[in-house]
């Protein structure tokens, strides 16, 4: 079974750079070289994103 991204690329590469994770992701360790916390706050980013674009 294929898992499928919610999030877009763009959207992922945009949130890393305000984060200042990007360069971890593209430096040749991929998604994996981020911390779980960083994930998760990459989460809170993208749903506050979300709710100010649906007001």
């Amino acid at each position: 079974m294929s898992r499928r991204g919610i999030m877009s690329e763009g959207l992922k590469d945009e949130i890393a750079r305000q984060m200042g994770v990007y360069d971890t992701v593209h430096s040749g360790g991929g998604w994996g070289e981020v911390s779980s916390r960083d994930c998760g706050n990459m989460v809170r980013m993208a749903i506050e994103l979300a709710q100010k674009n649906y007001k």
